[in-house]
């Protein structure tokens, strides 16, 4: 993995994380315990701050990013992902904000002020446009992300379940890494 610091800050990671060798993880970034990042994964918090909660999994290939404080947005966007979240391959998150329990889709967008409250799932190749909020307990699909329907009791089990498969496969690369050392 390619941990960088910029500007001061060094990215720093929680108890248990798995960041695999081929991402790269800069500046203002805080990954919490048990959470997972995948190959070719970009995590880049150079300009303001990236927060990614205990859990959660960044697949294959997704970039993170924020946006800047300027004259035009002077706070900018930090980028802020709760706790249990599946983060699909190939997702693009750029200075939002993403509740606890949430599953963003295969290729999905989500961008500057959106929010994606609590138990949401974002469907594959969904777009989140700028500043749209996403209420919890529902399946959002389409370019732009519109509410499809309620989710199921299943559905919202998944989140757990999710989560804790994904922990249980990282802690399996952390012991293969460890054996080999």
């Amino acid at each position: 993995m390619v941990m960088k610091a910029f500007r001061g800050h060094t990215p720093t990671l929680g108890a248990r994380v798995w960041v695999d060798d081929s991402a790269v993880v800069i500046g203002d970034v805080e990954i919490g315990e048990d959470s997972s990042v995948w190959p070719l994964v970009a995590i880049r918090g150079d300009m303001h701050r990236i927060r990614i909660g205990k859990r959660t999994s960044i697949q294959d290939n997704s970039c993170l990013h924020i946006t800047h404080g300027s004259t035009y947005n002077p706070d900018g966007f930090p980028l802020e992902i709760g706790d249990d979240v599946t983060v699909g391959h190939m997702a693009m998150l750029h200075g939002c904000t993403i509740g606890n329990k949430v599953l963003v889709g295969m290729g999905s967008t989500i961008l500057d002020g959106a929010v994606i409250e609590d138990e949401v799932i974002v469907g594959a190749g969904s777009l989140v446009p700028p500043g749209k909020r996403l209420e919890s307990g529902y399946l959002y699909l389409g370019s732009p992300a519109k509410q499809a329907r309620a989710l199921t009791e299943k559905e919202i089990e998944y989140f757990r379940y999710s989560g804790l498969n994904y922990v249980k496969l990282k802690d399996e690369y952390l012991a293969e890494a460890a054996s080999s050392n």
